[in-house]
C-alpha cells in the first residue's frame, strides 16, 4: 500500500510502516491502527520478512500520539468512537510488546503519547538527536495510556513518575537512561540502518538486528534525567501528589522549581489519577493488566470536564490557558479519583 495514512511496504526481508500524516505529527486515526494491526498480523506469517520496522513520515515527528480533536468530537457527540480507538489502539500496543518477530521502532522527531506506544513496547528502539520523547496527557485533563503505566513504574527510580505527572518532554539520552529507548544514531544514518535490515537473511534472530543497529549507533551525551536522579528520587518517592509538590518546593535549584511550576499548571485531578494509576502499575504483573486499568479510566474521562477543557485550550481555542475543574489538588476529593478506576466494560480483550 503506497498512500493514504499509512504506506506499507516490502524491501528485502524487512517488512516497513511509515505512518503518513506528516502535517498532523503522524498523529493516529483509528483507520491508521487498524491498517498497522493488519500488516502486523500479515507480516508476523510471512516467512519472507526478518524483521519490521515501524517509522513515520515528515522530519518533525515519529508519532504526536492521536488524534485528540477527533477524540474530542467524538466524545462531544458520545458515538463510541473513542471507545473503539482506545480498544483497538491498546490491542496493537500489547501486540507490539508480544511481536514474534524483530520489531524496530525509529523514533525520530517528535514521540509522544501513541507515539511511545508504537515504539516503547518494541523490542529494538532507535532514537535520533531531533527525537523529543513526553507522556504529556496531565496537560490536556488527560492521564498517561498506551500501556504507559507499565513502561513508566519501570523507569530507574522514580524517573518514570517525574514523566508521567509533568508532561515535559525528554530527548534521546534521557530516553536510553529510562528505558524506553535502546541506542541514539544520528537522524541522517536511518536510511543506512533501514538498508541494513532490509538485507539481512531471512529468519535472521532479535541478536542479528542488535548486531547491526548497534554498528550504526552513536554516543548519545548527558542525561538530564540521570544527572537530577537525586533530587526525582527523593521527591517523587511520595503517594500522594501534595506530598510531591511540598518535597518539591524544599529543594534547592531550577530543576526542582522548574517542575513544581510545571506542575502546578496540569489539572489536578489528572495528576492524581495518573500517581494512582502509576502506582497500580509497579504492583502490576503485566502489560495486559495496566492496559485493562488503563480503558477504564479512559472511558470515564469521556465525562470528565477536564477532558474536554484540556483539548479546547491546547487544539480547539489554543489559549493555552485552561480553567481547570477544581483548580487545585487539594480540592480533588477521593471519591472523584475512585470513580476514574472502574473496571471497563466489556473488559479489554487481547
Amino acid at each position: 500500500m503506497q498512500d493514504g495514512e499509512v504506506i506499507i511496504e516490502r524491501r528485502g526481508t524487512a517488512a516497513i510502516i511509515r505512518l503518513n500524516r506528516p502535517r498532523a505529527l503522524n498523529s493516529l486515526t483509528l483507520p491508521m491502527i487498524r491498517a498497522i494491526t493488519a500488516a502486523l498480523h500479515d507480516f508476523a506469517d510471512d516467512p519472507e520478512v526478518a524483521s519490521v520496522v515501524m517509522t513515520g513520515e515528515g522530519e518533525r515527528g515519529f508519532c504526536a500520539g492521536g488524534d485528540i480533536r477527533a477524540l474530542h468530537e467524538s466524545a462531544r457527540a458520545s458515538d463510541g468512537l473513542a471507545g473503539n480507538f482506545w480498544r483497538e489502539e491498546f490491542r496493537l500496543n500489547h501486540m507490539i510488546a508480544a511481536y514474534p518477530k524483530p520489531y524496530v521502532a525509529l523514533m525520530d522527531g517528535i514521540t509522544m503519547g501513541g507515539g511511545v506506544g508504537l515504539s516503547s513496547h518494541g523490542r529494538h528502539r532507535i532514537v535520533t538527536e531531533r527525537m523529543r520523547l513526553a507522556m504529556p496527557e496531565t496537560g490536556i485533563g488527560y492521564v498517561p495510556d498506551v500501556g504507559a503505566t507499565w513502561l513508566l513504574p519501570r523507569c530507574p527510580g522514580e524517573a518514570g513518575t517525574w514523566l508521567g505527572l509533568t508532561g515535559l518532554d525528554i530527548g534521546a539520552a534521557d530516553a536510553i537512561h529510562a528505558g524506553l529507548a535502546d541506542l541514539h544514531t544520528a537522524s541522517s544514518r536511518l536510511s543506512e540502518v533501514i538498508d541494513a535490515l532490509c538485507a539481512l537473511p531471512r529468519g535472521s534472530s532479535s541478536g542479528d538486528v542488535d548486531a547491526v543497529l548497534q554498528t550504526l549507533s552513536e554516543p548519545q551525551g548527558e542525561s538530564r534525567l540521570r544527572q537530577n536522579a537525586a533530587v526525582i528520587d527523593r521527591a517523587f518517592r511520595f503517594d500522594s501528589v501534595e506530598e510531591i509538590l511540598a518535597a518539591l518546593a524544599g529543594e534547592e535549584g531550577e530543576f526542582a522549581a522548574e517542575t513544581r511550576r510545571v506542575m502546578l499548571t496540569r489539572s489536578p485531578t489528572s495528576l492524581k489519577l495518573a500517581l494512582r494509576l502509576l502506582r497500580a502499575g509497579r504492583r502490576s504483573a503485566s502489560l495486559a493488566e495496566c492496559l485493562g486499568r488503563e480503558l477504564g479510566a479512559c472511558l470515564q474521562m469521556l465525562n470528565n470536564p477536564d477532558f474536554f477543557e484540556g483539548i479546547r485550550a491546547a487544539v480547539i481555542d489554543k489559549d493555552r490557558n485552561p480553567q481547570w475543574s477544581p483548580a487545585s489538588v487539594e480540592a480533588v476529593q477521593a471519591v472523584t479519583v475512585e470513580q476514574f478506576l472502574k473496571p471497563a466494560e466489556p473488559p479489554l480483550s487481547l
